[in-house]
């Protein structure tokens, strides 16, 4: 007969199991997001208020270009489990990086400005989530 000690760890082991683990169950939110909306809407939410913020941070910019630019670059994010953004890489552009050299170390500037989000939740606790965005830039 199985102990009360092996019987509980089986049903921990199938519990953990029965986790998928690269989703979670409430995505960051920014105040102004609901939290009892469905988990696209909170993505979205999320996503959209970063994107803006993103946006208002570069308009704030004067960039001096030699020719129009019109691409579209990702960048990954990490949104840790207190909530603080952070890039964890932005896909290289040898264009813009030639135009703009200084795009990355604004969009990283622009992150540190905006307020946090709540954090993910998992099961009620809070985790790190890693979103990729794209963002289309155009000069013209």
């Amino acid at each position: 007969m199985a102990s009360t000690e092996s019987k509980t760890q089986k049903i921990v082991e199938d519990e953990l199991r029965g986790i998928d683990w690269n989703d979670v169950d409430q995505y960051p939110l920014f105040e102004g997001c609901d939290e009892t909306a469905a988990k696209l809407e909170q993505r979205l939410c999320f996503e959209n208020t970063l994107l803006q913020n993103l946006a208002m941070t570069l308009q704030d910019f004067q960039f001096v270009i030699d020719s129009e630019i019109e691409t579209t670059i990702y960048v990954d994010f990490l949104v840790d489990n207190k909530g603080e953004i952070s890039v964890v890489q932005i896909d290289k552009n040898a264009v813009l990086e030639d135009q703009l050299p200084q795009f990355s170390g604004i969009i990283t500037k622009g992150l540190k400005s905006m307020p946090n989000p709540a954090p993910a939740l998992k099961r009620g606790v809070p985790v790190k989530t890693r979103f990729r965005l794209p963002l289309q830039i155009i000069t013209k």
